[in-house]
């Protein structure tokens, strides 16, 4: 059974879950832009508990994901490496995936989608899983599939998930915050290393 998601930037933990465990994954790129989710979001662990990270974009005359421009606006790729280090730095893998991570902020991409796809495929590389992964061809009208996860992965108000159930790992803030579920994949991966394929 193929399982329909929606591209990622550094996507949670949940998200890298399905990408392990499905049999195959299409990820959907016909579909129209939408605001705060994770398509040009992740979420970190900070000092002062969860950060958003967002990717900003150009509007511009198609609303497709596949067509969505990243935007040079504000030094983002600037401010989200400098958030990273300060967040995780003080992690017991930081300093071993950092040269890996950092490609991310001092390279330019012009498209979201090809940037997404990018980091999945060397976080996939880092965490050292091979899922089967394609891309929609045409736009899947929801309802159409029964592994559609495009709404259900979301930060404001993710879908019941019977199969995803967030066990605590060790985080760099957890004594105060408590174990804060669901983050970024960076998250399980400065914090757990090598044993993040485990988690998943």
């Amino acid at each position: 059974m193929t399982t329909l998601l929606s591209t990622t930037y550094f996507g949670p933990v949940q998200w890298y879950q399905k990408l392990y465990r499905s049999e195959a994954v299409e990820i959907e790129q016909w579909e129209s832009f939408q605001k705060q989710t994770y398509r040009n979001r992740c979420l970190i662990a900070t000092t002062n508990g969860v950060q958003a990270l967002t990717v900003p974009i150009e509007r511009g005359t198609s609303p497709l994901i596949k067509d969505i421009r990243i935007s040079d606006h504000g030094n983002w790729r600037h401010l989200h490496w400098n958030a990273l280090q300060s967040a995780y730095g003080e992690s017991p893998f930081f300093d071993y995936y950092q040269d890996d991570i950092r490609l991310f902020f001092e390279k330019r991409w012009t498209f979201l989608l090809d940037f997404n796809e990018e980091i999945r495929l060397k976080m996939c590389d880092l965490i050292d899983i091979q899922p089967q992964v394609g891309y929609t061809k045409v736009f899947v009208n929801h309802g159409d599939s029964p592994h559609d996860l495009r709404e259900g992965i979301q930060p404001k108000h993710p879908a019941p998930d019977a199969d995803f159930v967030p066990k605590p790992y060790y985080q760099v803030y957890q004594q105060k915050h408590g174990f804060l579920a669901n983050l970024s994949i960076l998250d399980l991966l400065f914090n757990m290393g090598p044993e993040s394929i485990f988690y998943l």
